[in-house]
């Protein structure tokens, strides 16, 4: 199955508005204590058949590119590693030093993907979900496999 990638635009917000409602409950993004909105970062969109297929959004700090979201809707055809590569590429034009991001401790099928695209796990943010629920009440209390959602996990690839 083919896709194709472009950057994200403005009217990308008539689809991602609802796309965050219904699976994180706001367009809001929190990461170690810092709230990103969906529709205001950078980032990246996969289309199949002119549809969205998958998105990836970033943001560039510090000489630093963090992955704020990645998300394929469908699986197993390379989106979501040319969705990194498309990041890997603009945060080297930025001269970042890495690409991180944040998942957490339940999310084990992410952590797997990443790991496997070359991310090394760096740190564990002990009970930082807490601090986060006060940014975004949305977050659930259990995740994935019903596992309790507590702890935020760093993952980093270095770049050359």
């Amino acid at each position: 199955m083919e896709f194709h990638i472009r950057e994200k635009t403005v009217e990308d917000k008539e689809w991602i508005i609802p796309y965050m409602r219904e699976n994180w409950g706001s367009e809001k993004i929190v990461t170690r204590n810092t709230i990103h909105d969906a529709t205001e970062v950078p980032g990246f969109i996969a289309e199949q058949d002119k549809k969205p297929a998958g998105i990836i959004l970033y943001n560039i700090k510090n000489k630093e590119c963090e992955i704020v979201l990645l998300a394929s809707f469908v699986e197993k055809i390379g989106i979501g590693s040319a969705l990194i590569d498309c990041v890997k590429r603009i945060a080297g034009m930025h001269e970042s030093r890495r690409v991180w991001l944040i998942t957490t401790n339940d999310n084990t099928p992410a952590i797997r993907f990443y790991q496997k695209r070359g991310f090394s796990l760096v740190a564990v943010h002990r009970n930082a979900i807490a601090e986060s629920r006060k940014l975004k009440p949305e977050i659930p209390l259990a995740g994935v496999d019903g596992i309790p959602i507590r702890d935020e996990i760093e993952l980093e690839l270095l770049l050359k």
